[in-house]
């Protein structure tokens, strides 16, 4: 999700505090922070079930009194089954401290490969002077009351680069006062002054005499205090976690297997079922001959619904056989001769269209009129599959007392809702067990595949794991989707613009997911970047034209707004600085007097890359820059376009400035982690549609960046006086452009059309 809705959502809020703007670069490390003030908290302490201290923290803007069950003690991605007793005091995040020492941070995030079960822990560890290795995760159950983001709208989501901005100051608040409260406890105990006394290491220590005793047995006498107010943080240069490189807890679970993904759900008797979508999108079940399928080996049941059929075997072999023994009719529907290019065409056609306008400043049309060029392009960006790692599957056992979920979901109280709507159930009879993801990227933030699950699981005695394949996975995503961009630039005699117009014309993904951030017409996450430029332009008009592609389900992938956006302007500007006969670094600089920020990571970044250095006759190099969620950013591809047309990326040098770094090896491996994506998306991605049906079905035609094709990838991180930005989806989105640019700097032909596939082939 985008910056752009992010402020729609946060528009009661007040603004941060201003910071001083970063300068200079030290790779790999962050120093200096400047403290939000717009949150303010309200602290609570209550004694924990059996003993201990439980210390929570409420956001005014979502959290409320009430009181609610613990989240189900879990590790790191699985299920436990302790659960705390009593009711507490609902903040939106926890820290339980037991009488043995252990902290336990109740997660209101979810790890799809971002590092957040690192560094969001790092945070409470540094405040609370505890070792990073005694703080343990649950993960926290459905409740946008106690687990809300303020920063998307106050819903339970993990999404939209929000996780380290939403924890950066109540993650460090809750452990400062914890600690404040426990140092306390043991001065009583002492009968010492509080001031001679200090925490370290999950201790506290009397300096004076040395005497030291332990969190654990300070709890319940802590619990007992009234909670401080107004608790000094650490000033950065005391941090002692926060901002070092440090190792990911969950690595070495992930490395051998251990950790649990939704896809590694067992239980006593569960079935398995694999499904048979309709394969026109839109489509429904008209009638199935399922004879040959109960004859196969291990298949117990074929379950119908509206929209699919479901073999249910005894284990996954036995259903996958079984699908394939169907023989089934379906009805296709309208969308039965939907294709790619009707939709282009539709798009080209909505283009016409005057739309909702995202901004506008001063006289575009007055200065268009009398400028002495004008510069005009078309972009078009095609439907991009997801495709994670991990496919799709829930598991569910329904019942009529109550109902529980497995799964790795994005947004666990919307999946607890639609759970409740297909049972009937109550919210509170549903259980949500949320485990890692095999990866997100905006595709777990949709429910259809809970939903589906849970129709079949009603009809199937038993608790079922539901499987969708490669090939069903690709083709019933939810999709990336399609653009097409008109945008015009007038430009001055010196090749300057002047005048900037751009329509932006696509599918609103907000419109049904969150309608209410709509205002006007406007998709906030459509228009991202693109109604909020890093660069000086004096006359701006940016408008947005909703169009649909048909029956064609669209979704968020890893920055939607800020991935288009970005390849768009950027490309743009590129072209602009071509026209005007002007290096395309200088020319962006020279735009960016009022966006220092921006103007340093371009300079870092040009400099690490070596801008200006001759390379050899088919290689080129590729500029951008952006700012989204709440970060800086530019990035240089360095690349090689064979006679053949065929395009390898060599080497991407990226300058990051997000405010503080909490763990810089956590940004470093998101950028990586980015930049194969992107290059995955910009140079194959894409997802065609021929008579309502998905032509592709498996990474053989959705190809991926294999892993030899990997270029070198260089990270500078930015110092900066600024807290946390958001870094998950920013390197995909920074790159597309990079690549497209430096593909131009080597071959002369400009890309306006992704993907760049076969289209730089010579004849």
């Amino acid at each position: 999700m985008s910056r752009g809705l992010l402020e729609a959502f946060n528009s009661n809020i007040a603004s941060p505090e201003a910071g001083q703007e970063g300068e200079g670069a030290v790779s790999h490390r962050q120093t200096g922070i400047s403290r939000r003030s717009f949150l303010k908290f309200g602290m609570t302490i209550s004694a924990a079930a059996g003993g201990g201290m439980l210390l929570g923290f409420s956001i005014p803007a979502v959290a409320a009194e009430a009181n609610a069950g613990w989240a189900r003690k879990s590790v790191i991605g699985g299920d436990a089954s302790d659960e705390p007793k009593g009711g507490v005091f609902a903040p939106n995040a926890f820290i339980r401290i037991d009488r043995n020492g252990m902290v336990t941070l109740v997660m209101p995030k979810v790890d799809m490969g971002q590092g957040v079960y690192t560094s969001i822990p790092m945070l409470l560890a540094e405040e609370l002077e505890v070792p990073l290795s005694s703080v343990t995760l649950d993960h926290a159950p459905p409740d946008d009351k106690l687990y809300g983001d303020p920063l998307l709208g106050g819903g339970q989501i993990t999404g939209g680069s929000t996780s380290i901005r939403y924890a950066w100051q109540p993650m460090r608040q809750a452990g400062a006062t914890a600690r404040v409260l426990l140092v306390a406890a043991a001065a009583e105990r002492w009968r010492l002054d509080p001031a001679s006394c200090h925490a370290q290491a999950g201790e506290v220590v009397h300096t004076a005499t040395g005497r030291r005793i332990g969190y654990g047995k300070l709890v319940d006498a802590a619990a007992k205090l009234p909670p401080p107010h107004d608790v000094p943080l650490k000033k950065p240069e005391a941090f002692t976690l926060v901002g070092k490189p440090t190792d990911r807890l969950d690595s070495a679970e992930k490395a051998d297997g251990i950790a649990r993904f939704g896809f590694d759900t067992r239980l006593p008797g569960m079935r398995y079922a694999v499904i048979v979508n309709s394969p026109v999108l839109g489509g429904t079940l008209e009638s199935v001959d399922d004879a040959r399928a109960r004859k196969v080996p291990g298949v117990q049941d074929v379950v119908k619904i509206e929209n699919a059929v479901a073999v249910v075997g005894a284990h996954t072999w036995a259903g996958k056989q079984g699908a394939a023994a169907l023989d089934i009719k379906w009805n296709d529907g309208p969308a039965a001769k939907l294709s790619t290019q009707q939709i282009a065409s539709d798009l080209a056609e909505a283009a016409k269209r005057d739309g909702a306008v995202a901004r506008k400043e001063g006289d575009v049309g007055k200065t268009f009129g009398a400028a002495a060029t004008r510069v005009d392009a078309v972009y078009e960006q095609p439907l991009l599959a997801h495709a994670t790692m991990e496919p799709i599957n829930c598991t569910v056992h329904v019942r009529p007392d109550g109902c529980d979920v497995w799964v790795g979901t994005q947004v666990p109280t919307i999946a607890r809702a639609a759970a409740a709507k297909v049972t009937g159930l109550p919210p509170e009879k549903i259980a949500i067990h949320n485990h890692f993801l095999g990866g997100g990227f905006g595709r777990r933030l949709e429910v259809d595949a809970i939903v589906q699950a849970l129709k079949i699981g009603k009809q199937v005695d038993a608790p079922v794991k539901v499987i969708w394949t490669r090939e069903e996975d690709i083709q019933h995503d939810m999709y990336r989707p399609c653009y097409y961009d008109k945008i015009s630039a007038a430009l001055d005699a010196n090749g300057k613009p002047i005048a900037w117009q751009h329509r932006i014309v696509g599918s609103s993904i907000l419109s049904r997911f969150a309608p209410a951030v709509m205002k006007n017409g406007v998709d906030p996450d459509a228009v991202e970047v693109a109604a909020d430029l890093p660069y000086d332009l004096p006359n701006q008009l940016v408008d947005y034209v909703r169009q649909e592609p048909g029956t064609v389900p669209t979704a968020f992938w890893r920055g939607v707004g800020a991935t288009r956006g970005t390849f768009v302007v950027e490309s743009f500007i590129d072209e602009l600085a071509a026209h005007a006969k002007t290096d395309p670094v200088e020319y962006r600089r020279a735009l960016l007097t009022h966006s220092p920020r921006a103007a340093n990571v371009l300079d870092v970044a040009t400099r690490a890359a070596g801008w200006g250095n001759p390379l050899p006759p088919g290689q080129g190099r590729g500029v951008s820059v952006m700012h989204a969620f709440g970060s800086y950013l530019s990035m240089v591809a360095e690349v090689t376009v064979n006679k053949d047309g065929e395009v390898t990326v060599n080497r991407v040098v990226c300058a990051v400035d997000c405010g503080m770094a909490v763990n810089p090896k956590t940004i470093e491996a998101q950028m990586e982690g980015g930049v194969v994506f992107g290059i995955t998306g910009v140079l194959w991605g894409e997802i065609t549609i021929k008579d309502g049906r998905v032509q592709q079905n498996n990474f053989t035609d959705y190809r991926m960046l294999r892993i030899n094709e990997t270029p070198k990838i260089e990270v500078h991180l930015v110092q900066s006086t600024e807290a946390p930005g958001g870094i998950g989806e920013t390197g995909t989105a920074v790159l597309f452009p990079a690549i497209t640019n430096a593909i131009f700097a080597a071959t002369g032909k400009r890309v306006r059309k992704l993907p760049v596939g076969t289209q730089l082939k010579t004849a």
